[in-house]
């Protein structure tokens, strides 16, 4: 038998939750240093989102180590546009990459398999440096800049200042709707001078003019439209960057392929005082390598990376047996990451982009606008229906209701803050369906108080009875909303998990206002003395409480058969 009605503490249980809600906004309010608004999603505050999805070699399935080092590798890319808020992260075998505002047209290309290749340094020449953007370039550490040498091409190094590189190294937005065209124009042009076979060609004048033009071609400010012009031509030469955008090198088509790398990590070399990094090459590289090295002593060979020059360093001796060391004026983080660019800088796995969606922030603000009025449409509804079936219990379902969305708005806020959760417009529709799932469960408890009363009860002995029975239907009712979207957060892709996520979560939190606040409220007015609240009609239960009297009235008086008389 449930226990009466006197054994509750309603004010125990409502001060409870009053210090869940203060706890919580505690923390919006005066933790972290954004906005005590959620983290919206690309499709609400405008943006472009990528989805790349990898095709393994022999046609299973990815493995997750690849997966993961591809992600790190893309990510690290992602950083190099200088766009604040980007995001890759894994969705399966999928890798989703969320690039927020208006600069994420080069997010679309970031999933091409990148050529990490070695290739000896023809000449090179430095170039004004200039101011590195916020976020870390996407290759590895630098190297230093080494000196022209006496054939470094007669043209002035491009900058902005000088205007070099303005055709075909710094392709520049156009108006009009032709400017992806042009890009593309562009582009095929820088590549072209880029990797020009007359840079060397026999005929100096011929290779003199050709390395003028690519050298010209070739701006090395981040700050200028230059794209990285996709994985260079291994059997062409090359003008490339140097990282950190201090030289300009001429390289000979690639004699080394960075997948020759077995293994290469970074160490402290106590003898000469200096961070280093150690490269293991497989047996072919290994040969290849002590043979290059062999012939070219005291010359430069150049690592290549999405055609930028990760690192130059001088052969000093002829490196046999599969092992090298490359020195230089490495930092310990900036030897960690040109070991991992040597290790990981091909992508282990090839993707293909599935999915590529920008959404424009006006487009982004009407779809914000569209859900918060369908939400509102919602709400309005279920407040008419319960202010009218269920009168002073429907006030009840109207502040459950918003109090449950002060959780889940408080919820959202610190899940984008700690873990990066963004709501866009699969989440607005989750939450949308959870005031549904919400307002089923005052409907389950309503009803069967109704239930207890029609059978003759009163309506404070009927409230712990009707809750010991409407508590099981309503964790059953939600467990199975839960399950179901656990599952198809689970199995699905892409913007659908959104929506699974909000709808678990408030499902949650629904059981939370339901057991910390209606029904403590509920049972606070089946103690009231007040007329107004103790009096059926204004609780929506005149008409059940009518019939719970008569049925009473028409059933037998304790221990006296009702027998009819012949």
């Amino acid at each position: 038998m449930a226990a009466p009605a006197g054994h509750l503490r309603p004010g125990r249980y409502l001060a409870f939750f009053a210090l869940i809600v203060v706890a919580l906004y505690a923390l919006v309010f005066f933790t972290g240093s954004g906005k005590p608004t959620p983290k919206l999603g690309i499709d609400l505050q405008g943006g472009t989102r990528v989805t790349l999805s990898a095709r393994n070699p022999d046609g299973g399935d990815p493995p997750r180590e690849s997966l993961e080092q591809a992600r790190s590798i893309i990510e690290r890319r992602v950083n190099g546009i200088g766009v604040g808020g980007t995001e890759v992260v894994l969705d399966g075998s999928n890798v989703v990459i969320t690039v927020p505002g208006e600069q994420g047209d080069q997010a679309k290309t970031l999933g091409k398999t990148a050529k990490l290749g070695f290739r000896k340094v023809v000449t090179s020449q430095p170039v004004t440096p200039v101011q590195q953007p916020s976020t870390p370039p996407a290759s590895g550490a630098p190297s230093s800049a080494p000196p022209p040498s006496s054939g470094a091409p007669s043209a002035p190094p491009s900058s902005p200042a000088n205007g070099g590189g303005s055709a075909a190294g710094a392709p520049q937005q156009q108006p009009g709707g032709d400017s992806d065209e042009q890009t593309k124009k562009e582009i095929e042009q820088a590549r072209s001078l880029r990797q020009n076979p007359d840079l060397l060609s026999t005929d100096q004048a011929k290779q003199a003019a050709a390395a003028e033009k690519a050298f010209a071609a070739l701006n090395c400010d981040p700050k200028v439209s230059d794209p990285l012009v996709g994985n260079d031509l291994t059997d062409k030469p090359l003008v490339a960057c140097g990282d950190k955008n201090t030289a300009k090198y001429l390289l000979e088509p690639e004699f080394l392929p960075g997948t020759e790398i077995s293994d290469a990590s970074s160490g402290y070399d106590t003898q000469n005082s200096q961070w280093v990094v150690n490269l293991n090459f497989k047996s072919d590289g290994s040969r290849i390598w002590g043979d290059f090295t062999s012939k070219n002593i005291q010359k430069q060979a150049a690592f290549v990376l999405d055609t930028q020059v990760v690192s130059a360093p001088t052969i000093q001796s002829a490196i046999l047996g599969g092992q090298t060391q490359i020195t230089g004026r490495f930092s310990q983080a900036e030897a960690k990451d040109l070991a991992d660019v040597l290790k990981y800088g091909s992508l282990p796995l090839s993707f293909e982009s599935s999915d590529a969606t920008t959404v424009s922030a006006t487009l982004g603000l009407a779809s914000l606008q569209a859900g918060l009025i369908a939400g509102g449409i919602g709400l309005l509804i279920v407040f008419i229906y319960c202010l009218f079936y269920y009168r002073l219990l429907g006030v009840l379902t109207i502040l459950s209701l918003a109090l449950s969305f002060s959780l889940v708005y408080a919820v959202l806020v610190l899940l984008g803050r700690w873990i990066g959760y963004t709501l866009d417009l699969a989440g607005v529709a989750g939450l949308i369906i959870a005031i549904g799932i919400t307002a089923d469960s005052f409907v389950i408890y309503f009803e069967r108080l109704k239930d207890e009363i029609r059978e003759g009860r009163t309506f404070r002995s009927a409230v712990p009875r009707g809750w010991s029975r409407a508590q099981r239907t309503i964790l059953a009712s939600d467990a199975v909303s839960f399950l179901a979207a656990a599952i198809l957060y689970w199995l699905a892709v892409g913007e659908v998990k959104g929506f699974a996520f909000t709808l678990g979560m408030s499902t949650v939190l629904d059981l939370v206002v339901v057991y910390l606040v209606t029904h403590p409220l509920v049972a606070m007015i089946s103690k009231s003395k007040s007329k107004v609240l103790s009096n059926p009609k204004n609780l929506g239960l005149g008409a059940v409480q009518q019939v719970g009297s008569e049925r009473k009235a028409a059933r037998p008086a304790a221990g006296r058969p009702n027998v009819k008389e012949a």
